[in-house]
């Protein structure tokens, strides 16, 4: 009897947008619902792992056994970013930071690479966007002169392991996940197995070592982080970094930390000599708030650990609809609907043929 050749064992299709896997074609996504982005699985080339990633049997122990002490975590030197980790960087940990194009994400890498090396050692920059010259002109921008901050252009993932024969960084940037290859898949960067695995081999790398990893993502139009979504489920912390309070502000915020809070967030400024902590979040919000004015309340917020003060704007005006329009941005509509039937039971106001906005 012929035996089942093995040659089709990684035969599949998976979905582009999510990474889900099927065993047939199928013409929606059951789990993202996106149409026509169902596609076969490129054949893999098996080759052997790198020494340092080779997986080794460990036996069993007694979790009574096990050191318990904290490993001391890596300042940023940057408090805002320090505070969205939930103290500083965890030795070991695989850091993902996800945000739009031009958001400012490689200048907070290189503003935190930089401080960590004037206190902590040397540190590694590998860029698979920029040449090592675009990355001196940001530096020559940011006034970054450093000698144990280490930059390099690289796109290869085993061409990266092995510059950690002869380096030994305390913490890795790489810009980005999306831009690097291992030689293991065939398939083009950017793709979800290529991802998926980058991912994997990134994470190995960061228990096996205990050097630090941070990886800087993009995000789709819907603001998702590109990718599958096991990305966010592999890495230790997922941030996001985003726009707010002006074209000139950034939020850093938590979505995913297994070391710390993720309701925290961390605000900074883009200036021409890159990002600058803003010490006082209240005092954006509240900046262009003219004083006496009917319709506005400023009320007092908890972001993580500490109180910040909002406006909140309200427009009541007769509609010229049967049906009047609630409309509500950044208030849950279903708890503006419910305020609205207090003041009209408890308060006697009534909202009869009013548009609130």
């Amino acid at each position: 009897m012929k035996k089942k050749s093995s040659k089709n064992h990684d035969a599949g299709y998976f979905c582009r947008e999510c990474g889900f896997e099927s065993l047939k074609w199928l013409g929606k996504c059951p789990e993202c619902g996106n149409w026509g982005c169902i596609t076969e699985k490129p054949r893999t080339a098996h080759q052997t792992s790198p020494s340092l990633l080779q997986k080794t049997y460990s036996e069993p122990v007694s979790i009574c056994d096990i050191p318990g002490e904290e490993k001391q975590r890596i300042s940023t030197g940057i408090s805002e970013f320090d505070r969205v980790l939930g103290g500083g960087i965890v030795p070991g940990s695989l850091v993902l930071i996800a945000g739009d194009p031009g958001i400012g994400k490689s200048t907070l890498l290189l503003q935190a690479l930089s401080e960590i090396s004037k206190t902590r050692g040397e540190v590694l920059c590998i860029s698979g966007e920029e040449s090592v010259q675009q990355i001196k002109l940001r530096a020559n921008r940011l006034g970054i002169k450093e000698k144990a901050l280490k930059v390099a252009t690289e796109t290869n993932i085993e061409n990266i392991l092995a510059m950690l024969d002869e380096l030994n960084p305390l913490v890795i940037a790489i810009d980005s996940i999306q831009t690097v290859q291992t030689s293991t898949i065939n398939s083009p960067p950017g793709t979800v197995s290529q991802i998926r695995e980058s991912a994997n081999i990134f994470l190995a790398l960061a228990k096996a070592s205990g050097i630090a990893i941070v990886l800087a993502g993009h995000v789709t139009k819907e603001g998702m982080i590109a990718g599958p979504r096991i990305l966010e489920h592999l890495v230790d912390a997922a941030l996001y970094f985003e726009a707010g309070g002006g074209n000139s502000f950034r939020i850093l915020r938590a979505v995913k930390n297994r070391f710390g809070a993720t309701n925290e967030i961390g605000v900074f400024e883009m200036r021409d000599r890159g990002l600058k902590e803003v010490k006082n979040p209240s005092a954006i919000f509240i900046s262009e708030r003219p004083p006496n004015i009917s319709g506005s309340v400023v009320v007092a917020s908890i972001e993580g650990t500490r109180p910040i003060l909002v406006e909140i704007q309200c427009l009541v005006t007769p509609s010229s609809f049967p049906q009047p329009r609630r409309m509500s941005m950044g208030i849950d509509s279903n708890r503006l609907a419910l305020l609205i039937a207090i003041l009209e039971k408890k308060m006697g106001i009534s909202f009869a043929g009013k548009d609130i906005f």
